[in-house]
């Protein structure tokens, strides 16, 4: 028994992180012909990177795509196994976009993938969580800023519901998601930030 348990998490974690690691953005950029995405302004994966080559529909395939992989490795671990293994599948995802072994451990910064995971996990919180990026996005018009608060209520959102077992995983896939913004909250602090669109080669990818 133990050992079927020990195997069971060991493919978790390697479908969450497979399906985590595939870069659509950089897919996506390429198709556009846009070339590679990580030489365009902040040379990040991530869909607001992609933004930056003008092309509108891949910076949104890259969206829903990077989103997609977080909620497949969710549902997938739910369907199979008992309640709990999903939790594993999604911090497994997220590791996996944020750094995929294809691309040297240098990834995006997991906000679409998060997103994903929240609505796999919870759709309530998971639209919740959209919702607040999405206003924050209207009002202050910088991806990054946006992202961050609506990454840092999470956890807050996942209790508020009831889920009490993701919220421990939300704080902590938001801790790692902050700190891979850290060069975002850096220039947040200067007034440097660039606005969602801007193209520019120091910009910010959320």
């Amino acid at each position: 028994m133990t050992l079927l348990i020990h195997a069971a998490a060991a493919v978790v974690i390697a479908l969450g992180y497979f399906l985590g690691s595939i870069p659509f953005g950089l897919f996506f950029a390429w198709l556009s012909g846009a070339g590679d995405v990580r030489k365009i302004g902040s040379g990040n994966i991530g869909a607001t990177n992609v933004l930056r080559t003008g092309k509108k529909w891949a910076a949104v395939a890259t969206l829903l795509c990077d989103g997609a992989k977080g909620a497949a490795a969710v549902l997938i671990t739910r369907y199979y196994l008992p309640h709990g293994a999903e939790i594993f599948a999604a911090l497994a995802a997220v590791l996996g976009h944020l750094f995929p072994l294809w691309l040297r451990f240098k990834g995006g910064k997991g906000v679409a993938t998060f997103l994903g995971v929240c609505l796999a996990l919870y759709w309530p919180v998971g639209l919740l969580v959209c919702a607040t990026w999405l206003v924050m996005a209207l009002v202050w018009r910088i991806s990054s800023l946006s992202a961050l608060i609506a990454i840092a209520l999470s956890p807050v959102y996942f209790f508020a519901f009831g889920q009490r077992d993701y919220a421990p995983l939300a704080a902590v896939l938001a801790a790692m998601i902050i700190f891979m913004h850290r060069e975002n909250i850096s220039r947040l602090l200067r007034g440097e930030e660039p606005r969602i669109g801007a193209k520019k080669e120091n910009g910010a990818q959320a």
